[in-house]
């Protein structure tokens, strides 16, 4: 199996790259978001307990992201792998998802995170706003204090995963089809 946990800051190409990503390993994206998303607006049991913890401003526990995470795992047995964007964020989540990974015999392959200069983040993602409808997209310091956050949360990531050898990062500038390379060159080197 090939576990990668896909990490860069917002406008890096993260959920451009996981597309090409999961059709040419044919793996199984898991946005972490998307999954909140999901399990929120269909009110599933985890989506109420989380729901509760967002409404008073807290964040919502790692158990409770583990449990929905572990519930994609489970709706994809056949899958080769998977691709997991936006978690973890803290080494506390990083060994709670090895050891999700552990219980079914697997672990993550690497940490592949894609590395662009902060003024081409602040271009590209203004450049989103103008079609996305995001405002968090719309406006520049929000942007470029979203980027803050990410370094500020993920360093202690690339060290976590740099320790035990599985961190590679990729220059996140070029074409797509140049990015995909880039990645796919570690990918196949596993």
């Amino acid at each position: 199996m090939i576990n990668l946990v896909l990490f860069g800051p917002p406008g890096a190409g993260k959920g451009t790259q996981a597309e090409f990503l999961k059709e040419k390993y044919e793996l199984v994206h898991i946005s972490t978001g998307d999954v909140f998303r999901f399990n929120i607006k269909n009110a599933t049991e985890l989506g109420v307990l989380a729901k509760s913890f967002i409404d008073k401003g807290q964040l919502v526990p790692d158990e409770v992201t583990i449990n929905m995470l572990n519930a994609e795992v489970e709706k994809n047995p056949e899958a080769k792998g998977f691709i997991f964007d936006g978690f973890p964020r803290t080494s506390a989540q990083a060994d709670a998802l090895g050891e999700l990974l552990a219980s079914k015999s697997t672990d993550v392959s690497a940490m592949v995170a894609l590395e662009v200069e902060d003024e081409i983040l602040v271009e590209r993602l203004l450049e989103r706003g103008k079609t996305s409808g995001r405002a968090d997209d719309a406006d520049e310091s929000v942007i470029r204090n979203r980027i803050a956050v990410y370094y500020k949360e993920t360093a202690i990531l690339k060290n976590y995963y740099q320790a035990k050898d599985k961190y590679f990062g990729i220059d996140g500038v070029g074409s797509i089809p140049e990015i995909t390379e880039r990645i796919s060159k570690v990918i196949d080197a596993l």
